[in-house]
């Protein structure tokens, strides 16, 4: 790399800071200072990097809970010549609203000022509890957390805000936050403010203050915006297109809270008939896949249903004798194999997924309790997952002579299989 060509993730620094007395105590980890983003490319370009600089440093402030910016960009050293120099500041601040900050007193002032000041817009929906001390370790998936008490001081409530862009102040608190879908979503861009749809949730996190324990401050987590659609006949589909959480934030769970969040929230609107989720990246489809499959598991009247009381022990376990199963003459419930197609669909419109992917949840949740030696049930698996496979890729496999067609039906089935004992992990 040239002296003068800078790595654009590496030189471009994010910090929410916090007032004064909110950041003590913080460890070093729980500090959100100086990191990184995971993409630059949508605003320096496909390569990532910026030349005609020597020790570039640029340093993204946001007040932690209003979002308000610093912009600062310094180097050691610049090329004189400005047709081949880029120009950082000037570039970074088409992705910025406008009335960004570049004094850092001021800064730090309005810093000050908005952490007592700063209340999230909306209405609330959604909270949880997490513990000071464990807050940045690793989420351990449980099917049922215990919740802590929100009044011990050991304790970390956060919670999520629904919002439109009617809601007072929030379309212009948007700009400041959208930034991070650039930084943080790979081909992430920015919605339209004139498409009526959107819908927006954002998660903050609610800390206490030590020396006044009845104030609280609130600190920016993350977000996912979504977008409704008609439904047949009278309802709307709302499909989440956007999902973010910050950095620090990230690998502790609050990715699996937040989608909580909006699913709950979607049970409770009688005017939403589905929720859908627009080009997922894979590391999200894993994170609804678990998060799906731990509600199915913790929904009793649906696992009894599914599987027999019998069949189901606590937690959505298999528990069956081979002997029957074996012989054919084990009790089997409506998810057979095969599932009851009509019991599945009422299910499915009750807890409002959408269809392929309750029709995964439900693979999933059969091979989980299928009896390895059960080979009547393994037949009637195998046919079924092969029956959604051939409808869902019908365009390419009706192209191919009856062979290979079934070739590739039993290939992409084993394939299926072994991923779903993999995400099955994610959650036992």
């Amino acid at each position: 790399m040239s002296d003068w060509t800078t790595d654009s993730n590496e030189c471009l620094s994010i910090s929410m800071v916090r007032a004064a007395e909110d950041a003590e105590g913080l460890g070093e980890q729980e500090s959100y200072q100086d990191f990184h983003p995971a993409f630059t490319y949508p605003i320096f370009g496909e390569e990532e990097k910026i030349y005609g600089y020597k020790d570039l440093r640029i340093n993204l402030k946001f007040a932690s809970g209003s979002l308000k910016q610093l912009l600062s960009v310094k180097w050691s050293d610049k090329l004189k010549s400005a047709d081949t120099v880029d120009n950082v500041d000037g570039t970074i601040r088409q992705f910025l609203p406008e009335e960004i900050e570049t004094n850092e007193q001021t800064f730090q002032a309005q810093v000050e000022q908005d952490a007592t000041s700063f209340k999230p817009f909306g209405e609330l929906i959604y909270s949880y509890t997490r513990s000071a001390s464990k807050g940045k370790g690793k989420y351990v998936v449980r099917l049922e957390p215990q919740p802590l008490n929100p009044d011990d001081e050991e304790v970390i409530v956060y919670e999520v805000y629904h919002c439109t862009w009617n809601t007072p102040g929030f379309k212009e608190y948007h700009r400041r936050m959208q930034i991070f879908i650039l930084l943080y979503i790979e081909a992430g861009s920015y919605i339209d403010e004139e498409e009526d749809g959107w819908e927006f949730v954002v998660l903050y996190e609610k800390r206490k203050r030590p020396s006044a324990p009845h104030l609280s401050t609130y600190h920016f987590v993350g977000y996912s915006s979504l977008y409704n659609f008609y439904y047949f006949p009278e309802k709307i589909r709302l499909r989440l297109s956007q999902f973010v959480i910050l950095g620090p934030y990230q690998r502790s769970g609050h990715g699996s809270d937040l989608y909580k969040a909006i699913y709950q929230y979607v049970l409770t609107q009688p005017r939403i008939g589905e929720l859908t989720v627009e080009d997922p990246a894979e590391a999200f489809e894993d994170l609804r896949d678990k998060n799906d499959l731990k509600m199915l598991l913790n929904t009793k009247v649906f696992m009894e249903e599914a599987f027999g009381k019998d069949a189901v022990s606590h937690g959505g376990g298999r528990v069956g004798k081979v002997g029957k199963a074996l012989s054919g003459g084990m009790s089997r419930g409506k998810m057979g194999p095969p599932v009851n197609k009509g019991w599945a669909e009422k299910w499915r419109l009750k807890l409002k997924i959408a269809g392929r992917q309750f029709q995964r949840l439900v693979e999933m949740l059969i091979q989980l309790h299928l009896e390895p030696l059960d080979t009547y049930g393994m037949k009637a698996y195998r046919l079924q997952v092969k029956e959604r496979l051939y409808r869902f890729n019908f365009e390419i496999l009706a192209q191919l002579e009856k062979e290979e067609r079934l070739e590739k039906l039993e290939e992409t089935f084993q394939s299926v299989k072994q991923d779903y004992t993999r995400i099955l992990k994610l959650v036992y």
